[in-house]
């Protein structure tokens, strides 16, 4: 949906009175672009005779975080659509197939910003290493990165929380309560 889309586009439809995208979608964009600086201090590392000794960690650093920028710039159109589908259920006639629709929805709509929760404290542990390791001449990107996937983190959070609110299976409101407090330490 906007993975293809010219930055532009995206802003000026964030800024529109339409519905989609909103914070949820800002945050997988804001965190897309914070493990993109790990990646440029990935990659300004490798092939440097000064850094040979750390190559093979830095491949696969470069390799996890290309992996997790490509997954939360799926995460920031999952995080529209299942929003559109929370939209659509509160519009329904209040009737027993309208709570079990929303209930569904509001699963959907917590599930996309848990998901941009945890792959931001993934990601965030990505930059100590980078930082000690990493090319001296780019921590102010770890710093960066890691200031923008702290914060991608929390607006995330401020999604997954709204919506646990709302939703009455406690087992599944309990589990993520303790999925989220496993990452609370690393997470600013």
């Amino acid at each position: 949906m906007y993975k293809d889309k010219p930055i532009k586009e995206y802003l000026d439809a964030l800024a529109s009175r339409e519905p989609v995208p909103g914070g949820g979608s800002a945050a997988a964009l804001v965190a897309a672009t914070g493990i993109a600086l790990l990646s440029k201090v990935a990659n300004f590392t490798l092939g440097k005779e000064k850094y040979k000794d750390v190559e093979a960690q830095m491949k696969d650093m470069l390799k996890r975080a290309d992996a997790l920028r490509e997954t939360f710039l799926e995460l920031c159109s999952e995080d529209a659509r299942a929003y559109k589908n929370l939209s659509r259920a509160f519009k329904m006639p209040k009737t027993d197939e309208r709570a079990a629709k929303l209930q569904d929805a509001l699963k959907e709509a917590m599930s996309v910003p848990l998901r941009i929760c945890q792959g931001a404290h993934r990601a965030i542990k990505l930059c100590d290493p980078l930082a000690e390791k990493g090319n001296r001449n780019l921590l102010s990107d770890v710093d960066c990165g890691r200031e923008m996937l702290i914060c991608a983190y929390k607006a995330a959070l401020l999604n997954v929380e709204i919506n646990l609110k709302s939703i009455k299976d406690a087992g599944l409101v309990d589990k993520t309560r303790k999925t989220l407090e496993t990452m609370k330490g690393d997470t600013g």
